[in-house]
């Protein structure tokens, strides 16, 4: 039995950066990962998905540009844009990362690992041999989530793509059909509609993007609709059959309408990796997501010893908040095993708060989407005094000068009681850039009558701001 301060289970984004916290706060920390540290971001997701979208809105930023605009006059190169993604993402050869962790001073243990009581965990590597793991202080399951597939006759065998396939892939497809309408549907047919396939989205909704303000859903609508990707809103596959001669796929639909495609992407939604991870083994049921509070710890079990970090625990299941909540999730835990209580609230550094109010999210479609903070819809239902504050951001000066087609809306929405922004959402070029200072603003809580002193530099899409807060009143 090896003995450490702390067992993290699973090598990904939440996984890094929470072993290697604890081991600047003076604790040991030991890795279990039986697949590539680093994780689904690193090589199926994030990171590949954003390099394949970056040369098609390069393109467009510079087609968007009279004078520019005449000496772009190519299509990508789909190989060259396949190549550039394979070295950000070395082919899933995670040599780099792993030898990081050794640097920083965490052990690695490659298999698969699962509970077996309370602060013991059970290895098994790929020879079939178990190695047990013990922890003085903590266990912290980051294990993340996988693809979910939706229930559609026959999905199972056609070597479906889901966001793995579909940001790994070696050449285009010739014809690819979507199944769903979230943030992967519309980024991955934004991706491969630039790089020259023929895409069709079937949207069992009616609208894009339903967990966001109308107008982001609106605007990628439109977004895709001039790339040309064909949109189907109220339409789901009910089954689909690959042909094994020529290996194209049918998708028959609930409309009656039979599509003839080379892939099918199932883009409809994760679920916890949670199913092999030995819950039972402290009374709870595999399969589940791991409710947490504000510093991570498992609710579920007594003690301070079970800890879930990142999307396992469902909170805000994105990268960049499960770092967030890794750095909080380890600060806890030092500060537990020096004897003291880490109680949350407070904004304390152990306590992963803003993941319940301020989660930012950044969309790479064209034109991007930015949001943080709560819709309006959600404030509302909150029960807050809300008011509502929207601006063209092509009629601010920095975003004319920016593209001659620069298209884009901000909308805040202020809680009127404390006279604070709770949510904002921006479309339009440079969104994703944009939106840090709408969480900063949200987070810090700014009384808008501070907010008018902080001035935007001019001529800047920035300016944006000013303009907002003059729609408001002041």
């Amino acid at each position: 039995m090896d003995t450490y301060d702390v067992v993290v289970v699973g090598g990904g984004p939440a996984g890094e950066v929470v072993a290697d916290r604890l081991v600047r706060s003076g604790l040991a920390a030991v890795v279990v990962e039986a697949d590539a540290v680093g994780g689904e971001c690193s090589y199926r997701a994030c990171v590949p998905s954003k390099a394949l979208l970056r040369p098609g809105a390069a393109r467009a930023e510079a087609r968007s540009v009279d004078g520019a605009r005449q000496a772009v006059t190519a299509d990508l190169d789909p190989a060259r844009v396949l190549a550039r993604r394979d070295r950000f993402t070395g082919r899933g050869d995670d040599t780099g990362q792993a030898d990081w962790l050794g640097r920083a001073g965490v052990a690695l243990v490659r298999g698969h690992g699962r509970l077996a009581g309370e602060c013991r965990v059970e290895v098994t590597g790929a020879d079939g041999g178990v190695r047990t793991l013990r922890a003085r202080r903590a266990v912290v399951v980051c294990t993340g989530t996988e693809p979910a597939l939706p229930p559609v006759e026959g999905i199972d065998r056609i070597g479906v793509w889901t966001n793995r396939q579909a940001t790994t892939a070696d050449a285009v497809p010739g014809r690819l059909v979507v199944i769903g309408g979230g943030v992967v549907a519309c980024e991955t047919a934004t991706a491969w509609r630039s790089l020259g396939a023929s895409v069709t989205l079937l949207v069992r909704d009616q609208a894009l993007l339903t967990g966001w303000e109308p107008c982001a859903g609106e605007e990628v609508t439109r977004g895709l609709s001039d790339l040309g990707v064909t949109l189907r809103f109220g339409v789901s596959a009910v089954r689909v059959a690959r042909d094994a001669a020529t290996r194209t796929v049918t998708v028959d639909t609930d409309d009656g309408t039979t599509l003839v495609c080379d892939e099918v992407l199932a883009a409809v939604g994760r679920r916890p990796r949670t199913t092999d991870l030995g819950l039972d083994a402290v009374g709870l049921p595999g399969g589940d997501w791991l409710p947490v509070d504000d510093t991570c710890r498992v609710t579920a079990v007594e003690g301070d010893w079970l800890y879930a970090v990142g999307d396992v625990n469902r909170r805000a299941p994105l990268t960049h908040m499960a770092k967030y909540q890794a750095r909080a999730c380890a600060a806890a835990i030092a500060e537990r095993a020096a004897g003291r209580p880490a109680v949350t609230g407070g904004r304390q550094p152990w306590s992963a708060e803003a993941d319940r109010f301020a989660v930012p999210q950044a969309v790479f479609t064209r034109p991007e989407i930015a949001s943080v903070g709560l819709t309006e819809r959600a404030a509302r239902e909150a029960g807050l005094a809300v008011r509502v504050v929207e601006y063209r951001v092509d009629d601010v000066a920095g975003a004319a000068l920016h593209a001659d087609d620069y298209r884009g809306l901000a909308k805040l929405v202020v809680d009127e009681t404390r006279g604070v922004v709770v949510g904002c959402t921006l479309t339009g070029p440079m969104a994703t850039e944009l939106i840090h200072t709408a969480t900063v603003a949200v987070v810090g809580e700014v009384p808008l009558e501070r907010l008018w002193h902080a001035v935007p530099a001019f001529p800047t899409v920035s300016e944006v701001w000013l303009r907002l807060l003059e729609a408001y009143g002041l």
